[in-house]
């Protein structure tokens, strides 16, 4: 029994043997065999069918740095790849001709979000390059911003949506029309819960419109306490300053304040210095800047290439007493000069859009303070009775020595306060304009300055960390433009042309725009506020 258990042991041992033998024999053949594309072992890997490589562009990163030939690689909605790349096997590749591929741009003060419903392919935005826009501006937000998101998610838009929380909005809701005084302490607590409440919904935080309706007549408390929650929630503060003309210092210490006690980021909306008297004191008051930027206190702006502003005609009067003669005087030979003031809309006289305010007083046989005090007036009576803004006016205030100084302050981007539905130039304008008027043709910034201005910079601004750059991990925001030739075309004039030199625009890594057309594709997404960790 013993010797026939030893035999079997025997056979059992050679069979494995024999067996293992076969197999590495089999492998030997597989590794030294050519592979074919009928061979399931040594086939490539085939690339995800939404890969893509753009080749043959100048990489400038967001970042600042110059630019570096080389090719982009995307797969979904992230960059996976950049350097001198080859495709992988089955992948698209795009020639980039050699121009410019630049992280998309990000509008951190846009009004776009306003009509985004009816126009979803926001082609005066992304024909300028823009892939991001920051919304509730100015006091004004979408209530509740959770609504907002269910919409926007139901009925997509080409481009990304971030928002702050409209500190307007939040005290309309809790205030009502009794607006015309300073908060209670319990409308305040009540303004408060509805901040958080956006918070939660992911606003970036809290912003401003403190020339406006309700917002002028709050007093600086309540923007202190209501910034304290803010920043306690991880959010940031943007604000159009309670002036931008008479009071503008006063409204400065302002903003710098409630830096200093709440320790978030603040920032002014589009930067100017909108008064006759304050022309040329660009450097003073970037002075004060810095002084607060090394006391801590995290202090940034935006800023749009133009000379002139948007608002309503009621902005020129703080004090919304339109029978102060002196007041309408000051605003006529100070800020809105007669021949630089021209009407985008006014309801009760539609014919007068297009007209200054210097044609509007000879049309009415008056001296131009007067024609003012009519106008203002008249818009205001309809605007009871409609429920509905009936005026707006575009001003040139500024001066562009004080623009190049502005935005060249380190810590200045680019936005452009504009709509989809815009007399403004700078609605189709700005980001060309800076491309090819002040790069180009002023030498005023580098390139690579400029991009970083309208993209890595901005999105530091906003506090988001996946977009604005382009690197491996990114969001695929891009943007492709030739240098020599991109430009702006948008004039008061002619305020509805698009600019030119804009090759091709992607959002999320599908492409929204080319060949001076929207595409027709929605990819765009809201972004939330990146919540603090703990």
């Amino acid at each position: 029994m013993i010797a026939m258990h030893n035999r079997l042991c025997r056979h059992t041992f050679m069979l494995a043997f024999l067996l293992a033998a076969l197999a590495t024999l089999t492998a030997c053949q597989q590794e030294t065999s050519a592979p074919t594309a009928a061979d399931p072992v040594n086939a490539p890997a085939p690339v995800a069918p939404d890969s893509w490589l753009i080749t043959n562009v100048i990489v400038l990163d967001g970042k600042g740095a110059p630019g570096v030939p080389g090719s982009v690689q995307v797969s979904g909605n992230t960059i996976t790849g950049v350097g001198q790349l080859e495709a992988l096997p089955g992948e698209t590749v795009l020639d980039g001709g050699g121009q410019v591929l630049a992280p998309g741009f990000i509008d951190t003060h846009s009004h776009v979000a306003s009509d985004l419903a009816d126009f979803p392919e926001a082609l005066p935005a992304v024909s300028q390059g823009i892939t991001t826009i920051i919304a509730g501006q100015d006091g004004g937000s979408h209530f509740p911003l959770t609504e907002f998101q269910a919409q926007f998610a139901a009925h997509p838009a080409a481009l990304n949506v971030a928002s702050y929380a409209g500190h307007n909005t939040l005290r309309a809701e809790v205030m009502g029309d009794d607006f015309r005084r300073i908060a209670t302490d319990g409308e305040v607590e009540r303004m408060e819960a509805l901040l958080l409440q956006e918070m939660d919904a992911g606003a970036l935080g809290l912003a401003a419109g403190l020339e406006y309706d309700p917002g002028i007549y709050s007093d600086p408390s309540e923007l202190l306490r209501l910034g304290k929650l803010t920043a306690q929630q991880g959010g940031r503060y943007i604000a159009h300053i309670r002036s931008e003309d008479r009071y503008f210092e006063k409204a400065l210490l302002e903003i710098i304040e409630i830096g200093r006690v709440t320790g978030m980021p603040v920032q002014i909306s589009h930067f100017k210095l909108a008064m006759k008297r304050l022309w040329g004191k660009s450097h003073e008051v970037l002075a004060q800047l810095d002084a607060a930027r090394a006391e801590g206190i995290d202090i940034t702006a935006d800023i749009y290439p133009y000379e002139y502003w948007q608002s309503n005609l009621m902005v020129l009067l703080p004090g919304r007493d339109v029978n102060d003669r002196a007041e309408l005087e000051l605003a006529v030979n100070e800020i809105a000069p007669p021949e630089g003031f021209w009407l985008t809309q006014f309801d009760p006289q539609p014919e007068y859009v297009g007209k200054t305010l210097a044609e509007i007083s000879v049309l009415r046989n008056t001296d131009a303070a007067t024609a003012l005090f009519q106008l203002i007036n008249e818009a205001e009576t309809m605007t009871a009775e409609t429920g509905k803004q009936a005026d707006a006016m575009i001003s040139t205030s500024m001066i562009e020595s004080d623009i190049l100084t502005l935005l060249n302050w380190p810590h200045t981007n680019v936005c452009t306060d504009g709509g989809l539905v815009d007399l403004h130039p700078r609605a189709r304008g700005t980001y060309p304009r800076i491309l090819g008027r002040y790069v180009r043709e002023l030498h005023a910034l580098s390139l690579q300055e400029a991009v970083h201005k309208m993209s890595g910079l901005a999105d530091e601004h906003m506090g988001f960390t996946d977009r604005g750059l382009i690197q491996p991990g990114m969001k695929a925001d891009l943007v492709l433009f030739d240098p020599a030739t991109v430009i702006d075309h948008a004039t008061p004039q002619d305020s509805q042309a698009l600019s030119t030199g804009i090759s091709q625009v992607w959002v999320n890594g599908v492409s929204v725009f080319a060949d001076g057309a929207a595409s027709g594709n929605l990819p765009g997404v809201f972004i939330p506020r990146e919540k603090t960790k703990s």
